[in-house]
């Protein structure tokens, strides 16, 4: 150990006889230790450690008010994972008081009167154990914080690609990413306002991008046809919900499985009149339920090539019709009452003039 990591390592040093406090700061000063907090009263001890964060401890057993024993414990209380090393400063030689000692934490202990060589190496050996101690956790937590960013890094990346892919599906549906976002923000606050949590929302906004992505397996020829379907073009057109659950699946990220989830859910019927599965009421899965009203109100409202934007007004009412038919009636209830957060967010993400 150097002269100048002596002068930075601190040592509390814990006695309640004033002489054997002097005794040990004089010895340890002449050895280069300048950072020592001497305390006199055992009361005294946590609040000076708090303060200080001395990197070893020497301590009396004997003392009046707290003994050495009831100081440890107060100590150990702290949940320090960095807690310093603590050598016991006692007169008994008796193996009970040692072993007492050692299972209540210390990890030495040096008998009075002191030898100063004695004393000075266990010391010195003990400060040099908590400081690889404290470097390895120190290293710890630059791992753990590598750890969390890589993390993160890999988790921005998914939700890119999550992003590109459901856009992908709606430019080949002549629309804009501006559909993306006003469905997705516009499910999020359908699902907040049905008791959703924080985290299951951040899913859905990341999640419902994905729900037309089968899209991208119907034929131009179907898929950008200006008017109304064939009865057989329909039916191909229809199974574009299956192909975004077929596209999706293999994933057992919560992101990917709500994303298929969403895509092949979607166009289901609370009436059990829609597709691909024909399922009804609580068997569809809330999340493409909710995607679902999201979906719709967004697509009459929005001006597409073929066709001209509903008005508010027109649109609500469609979706209030449909309360019990197609669309969960609780959920056209939440609608109903954040149909101002609703009509903000088509504003805020409304297409820009020359895209509409």
């Amino acid at each position: 150990m150097s002269m100048e990591t002596r002068k930075i390592e601190r040592i509390l040093i814990v006695d309640d006889e004033a002489a054997n406090l002097k005794l040990l700061d004089k010895m340890l000063r002449g050895q280069g230790y300048e950072n020592l907090v001497l305390v006199e009263d055992p009361r005294e001890v946590v609040p000076q450690y708090l303060a200080e964060r001395p990197d070893l401890i020497l301590l009396d057993i004997n003392m009046q008010h707290l003994d050495g024993y009831q100081v440890m414990a107060q100590l150990k209380t702290l949940n320090d994972s960095l807690l310093p090393p603590i050598v016991i400063l006692t007169a008994q030689q008796g193996k009970d008081y040692l072993l007492r000692a050692l299972a209540g934490g210390a990890r030495d202990f040096i008998t009075k009167p002191f030898d100063r060589n004695e004393l000075l190496m266990r010391v010195r050996n003990l400060l040099d154990a908590q400081l690889a101690h404290r470097l390895m956790h120190e290293q710890k937590n630059v791992l753990e914080k590598m750890v969390r960013a890589r993390t993160e890094e890999l988790r921005n990346t998914r939700l890119q690609v999550v992003q590109r892919l459901g856009m992908a599906a709606e430019y080949r549906d002549e629309e804009t990413g501006y559909h993306i976002l006003r469905m997705s923000h516009i499910s999020v606050l359908l699902a907040r306002a049905a008791g959703w949590n924080e985290a299951d929302c951040e899913l859905l906004l990341n999640a419902s991008p994905m729900h037309d992505i089968g899209k991208i397996g119907i034929p131009d020829a179907i898929l950008l046809k200006p008017g109304k379907f064939e009865p057989h073009e329909w039916e191909i057109m229809k199974t574009h919900a299956a192909i975004g659950g077929k596209l999706l699946e293999g994933d057992d990220s919560d992101l990917m499985r709500m994303a298929r989830e969403i895509a092949l859910s979607h166009h289901e019927k609370w009436d059990g009149s829609g597709y691909p599965n024909g399922l009804a009421g609580d068997a569809i899965p809330q999340a493409g339920r909710i995607a679902a009203l999201a979906d719709v109100f967004d697509a009459l409202t929005s001006a597409r090539p073929y066709k001209n934007a509903w008005t508010i007004e027109a649109a609500v009412n469609l979706i209030g019709e449909n309360r019990g038919k197609h669309f969960d009636p609780q959920l056209v209830d939440l609608f109903m009452h954040e149909l101002p957060g609703i009509i903000e967010i088509s504003r805020h993400y409304s297409e820009p003039e020359n895209t509409a």
